[in-house]
């Protein structure tokens, strides 16, 4: 969300003990023997939660609410964007894109972008005419006040995107508890701290999309080192950055068209790895050199999903023209391809844009992006749920979301179901607001953030 005024008072910090304690939570992610809590654990610091994975370890939001039930407080959103909050403390942030109304004039597009077709025109709405104000808004968690925003950028976006399928600001933000990183894609990676003072700012080049469906990858955040994937019709890339400076530590090519999927920072025997889904190739990347250290193939086109973990496996999902998914061992190098590092695979109902939720041994993914519901056991791939219709649910772009031993769903047409994490079916609740969701649900504590096209609602009980 946007924030306008200044605090007067300075945000309680935590020492950095206690952050170092965080970042190691946030990449241990052993989900069926708990690990020990961390402050990460009592927020909603990046897009997949603490554990990266879907899972709100410590929240326990509403099971029912309406327009006119437990909403806690609900406020419009400036501009227009599917980037889902994060929050820390007594603040929550949010990424959007504000059209100015001032229109410019903007040469023809080429024929196509750079090396390879498909990011312009064909199907990727009108050429941008007006100016954009790229923004960071910080509110206040507790009433929804805005307490500062911060215009990252003000131009021409390069690129349109297709009506209902994408916007100019899908990115989610991440936070640390003293900075905040607000990525824009081809507008720049910015670091603020709490009070929305810029620390640094990095420009990453423009992308190209495919099909003009916008761009969306977060950044991943682990210690010291941001981790930026760069998937698109030029010259792909993934860099990796110091989060105090936001100068380049490693940067390395990689033989990829566009996909979407967040990196996902994973550690094995000590050493932390960034795995990263691709049409080509699933990689992993030594965080520190940036060296590869094991590659997979199996995917589809078009990745979306990112990954999550737990004991040492790796899951690994797609769903477009085709499905797949894939359980990865940790520990080998090389080519992992058709070995017995694939621990088991699945080619049928698995998601194009929702990501899985991981929440103990169970594995939540939807069917492309059609209300059709399935759960496995992630240990063997057995399936709990199979492929089970949500009739109130026809389309849905959000993640699952896990909290309170429930599953929260957002769709589209703005109906939340809350189901029992079980080995059955269990719908607890249908719940219906005025809004449609395409962001993610954020958990925290006991109230469930829901960013709609127009209005962002904080749901609590009172």
């Amino acid at each position: 969300m946007s924030a306008r005024h200044s605090r007067t008072k300075a945000p309680r910090l935590l020492p950095r003990w206690a952050l170092s304690a965080l970042v190691a939570g946030t990449v241990l992610l052993h989900i069926s023997s708990a690990p020990a809590q961390t402050p990460a654990d009592q927020n909603w610091p990046q897009w997949r939660g603490p554990w990266n994975s879907g899972v709100a370890p410590t929240a326990n939001p509403p099971v029912v609410w309406s327009e006119t039930n437990h909403i806690k407080w609900k406020g419009k959103i400036p501009g227009s964007g599917l980037a889902t909050p994060v929050v820390w403390g007594d603040r929550l942030f949010i990424q959007t894109a504000i059209p100015t109304g001032k229109k410019v004039n903007v040469p023809a597009p080429s024929s196509g972008p750079p090396a390879r077709g498909g990011g312009r025109g064909m199907m990727g709405g009108e050429q941008p005419n007006e100016l954009e104000q790229f923004v960071i808004l910080c509110f206040e968690r507790q009433t929804g006040r805005e307490l500062w925003r911060r215009i990252a950028r003000e131009e021409v976006p390069h690129e349109g995107f297709r009506a209902g399928e994408g916007s100019f600001v899908s990115s989610s933000p991440v936070t640390d508890g003293e900075h905040v990183f607000a990525i824009f894609g081809s507008h720049g990676l910015y670091c603020y701290d709490m009070e929305g003072r810029l620390q640094w700012s990095h420009d990453l080049g423009r992308m190209h999309i495919v099909m003009g469906f916008g761009e969306g990858s977060s950044p991943a955040l682990h210690q010291d080192t941001l981790v930026v994937n760069w998937d698109h019709e030029g010259d792909s890339f993934i860099i990796a950055l110091d989060k105090h400076t936001g100068k380049t530590l490693w940067k390395n090519p990689r033989p990829e068209r566009t996909s979407w999927s967040t990196p996902l920072v994973v550690e094995h025997a000590g050493k932390p790895q960034v795995v990263v889904s691709g049409t080509g190739k699933i990689r992993s990347y030594d965080l520190a050199s940036g060296q590869l250290v094991w590659e997979c193939g199996g995917l589809t086109r078009n990745v979306i999903p990112s990954p999550v973990t737990a004991e040492d496996v790796v899951y690994c999902l797609s769903g477009f023209q085709g499905n797949a998914l894939q359980a990865i061992r940790l520990g080998r190098a090389g080519d992992l391809t058709g070995t017995d590092a694939v621990v088991w695979s699945q080619h049928k109902n698995t998601p194009y844009v929702p990501s899985p939720l991981l929440y103990g041994h169970r594995l939540y993914f939807f069917a492309n992006n059609n209300g059709i519901l399935s759960c496995l056991d992630a240990r063997s791939g057995r399936p709990l749920l199979d492929a089970e219709r949500l009739e109130a649910l026809p389309g849905v772009y959000a993640s699952p979301v896990g909290a309170g031993g429930r599953v929260y769903l957002a769709g589209r047409n703005g109906v939340t179901l809350v189901l029992k994490a079980s080995d059955r079916l269990e719908v607890l609740a249908t719940n219906r607001l005025d809004e449609k969701f395409d962001a993610s649900p954020a958990a925290v504590g006991k109230e469930l953030f829901l960013r709609g096209h127009e209005s962002l609602y904080c749901i609590a009980e009172p």
